[in-house]
């Protein structure tokens, strides 16, 4: 019988978060909170500034061109999208696109609205499970993103998973890359943050195994 290689299991679960991703589809969609289903499988916020390229990550965690909008002005779309995981047409994990923030162009009373918005949803929903801060890595995380770590703080203590991820990292050489981890990981108080880069793929592989991993916890002993 032909032992498995050493390095087998890693490239199944790779795969396996892969595939899994790529059952993602549009869900709902919603300006407010309470407009919002009620779900009981676990959510998985995607959030920071419009300029981050966040609807791009998801698009490539999911490997679909346009399951994420991705305007060609930031700020522009204001509502909560819910995308559903699971194959076979189940749901067994939700990822939720957050709208950008920060972007100089919206008016002053929409900002508001939606930052009220933002902060009900992180405080508040129930089946909230984890959060992934995107920041874009030649910037690091500004004011805005450390507000919003403030709002979440409490839910980490009480054991909200959190991830930053550093967004278009082929725009830093190999030594910026480390210098701007080294930063992001100070600025969270040693919490965790990863490269990404969706044109070079960097870090898509470990991207898709942490969302799979928040959104199938090994059972307690």
């Amino acid at each position: 019988m032909t032992e498995p290689s050493p390095t087998s299991a890693p490239i199944d679960a790779a795969a396996r978060a892969r595939a899994w991703l790529h059952t993602a589809r549009f869900l709902t969609e919603a300006p407010q909170l309470p407009h919002l289903p009620a779900l009981d499988v676990p959510e998985i916020a995607f959030v920071g500034r419009s300029n981050a390229g966040k609807s791009t990550c998801i698009n490539t965690l999911a490997q679909q061109r346009q399951l994420a909008f991705a305007s060609k002005m930031p700020g522009r779309t204001q509502s909560i999208v819910l995308f559903a995981l699971g194959k076979g047409g189940q749901t067994d994990a939700v990822l939720a696109d957050l709208p950008g923030y920060g972007y100089a162009a919206v008016p002053q009373a929409a900002k508001r609205r939606w930052q009220q918005v933002m902060a009900n949803y992180l405080v508040s929903r129930p089946n909230l499970r984890a959060v992934v801060l995107l920041c874009d890595a030649r910037l690091g995380l500004t004011e805005l993103d450390e507000a919003l770590l403030e709002i979440i703080r409490p839910r980490v203590e009480q054991g909200l998973d959190f991830l930053v991820l550093l967004t278009k990292a082929d725009k830093l050489s190999r030594q910026e890359q480390g210098k701007a981890l080294s930063i992001a990981r100070l600025q969270t108080a040693g919490g965790d943050a990863m490269l990404f880069s969706a044109l070079k793929r960097q870090g898509v592989d470990a991207v898709a195994q942490r969302l799979w991993d928040w959104a199938h916890p090994a059972p307690a002993a």
